[in-house]
């Protein structure tokens, strides 16, 4: 469901910033903070309505930018996903009429997992890339290793998301399960009402630097 090619930017990109936009007008500026701070990736969530408006703004103005559609809940939104330029969509749950769409239009996606018994679902589906959500409330990184297990020698991979944080970060992309990371705390909300790019830029740059940190711990 995720190519390798787009699965090795998005393992490049090390952290997908998971945002929600309330006017389609702040895409643009948002996208271009987070690309000053050295974030290559992001998600917009279907919460509002601007997303796919915004979607449509980065992909026409910031093509360099690596934009996904989150929250896709029904075959429909994945449609429109696909419609607005989505690079990625991603959802919390493995809803199969989802997955099927997504398949069908030729989405890139990840569906959303928590349980072994949901991880095996998306796998027989056909995906290798998994959204692990709640991440934190769920267990963390302790329980992803022992959930994902069995599954390791399929060569999945898992995206966490839920109280990923400048506090946890290292720790997740440390682990070969780990692909990328997601989180929200970067450009929150408020912040982007409040068109605060410059602090956005810092957060984002402040994130970065703990990836390339890890990074240049690989052998």
């Amino acid at each position: 469901m995720i190519p390798a090619s787009l699965a090795q930017q998005i393992e490049a990109a090390g952290l997908i910033a998971v945002l929600q936009i309330d006017e389609a007008a702040a895409a643009v500026p948002l996208a271009r903070a987070l690309l000053a701070g050295g974030v290559q990736a992001m998600e917009l969530t279907l919460r509002t309505e601007a997303a796919l408006a915004g979607v449509e703004r980065i992909c026409s103005e910031v093509p360099e930018m690596q934009v996904g559609v989150g929250t896709i809940l029904t075959p429909e939104q994945v449609r429109a996903a696909q419609a607005a330029g989505a690079v990625f969509g991603v959802a919390p749950g493995g809803n199969p009429r989802v997955i099927a769409a997504a398949r069908q239009c030729g989405l890139p996606f990840a569906p959303g997992v928590c349980t072994p018994t949901e991880m095996e679902l998306a796998v027989e589906q056909g995906c290798r890339l998994l959204k692990f959500f709640p991440a934190e409330p769920t267990g963390g990184l302790a329980y992803l290793r022992s959930a994902a297990a069995p599954l390791a020698h399929l060569g999945v991979r898992f995206v966490p998301l839920g109280g990923i944080n400048a506090g946890n970060l290292m720790a997740y992309l440390r682990d070969p399960l780990v692909l990328a990371v997601g989180g929200s705390w970067i450009a929150p909300r408020a912040a982007i009402r409040a068109a605060a790019w410059e602090t956005i830029t810092a957060n984002a740059r402040e994130a970065m630097a703990l990836v390339e940190t890890v990074r240049k711990e690989a052998p």
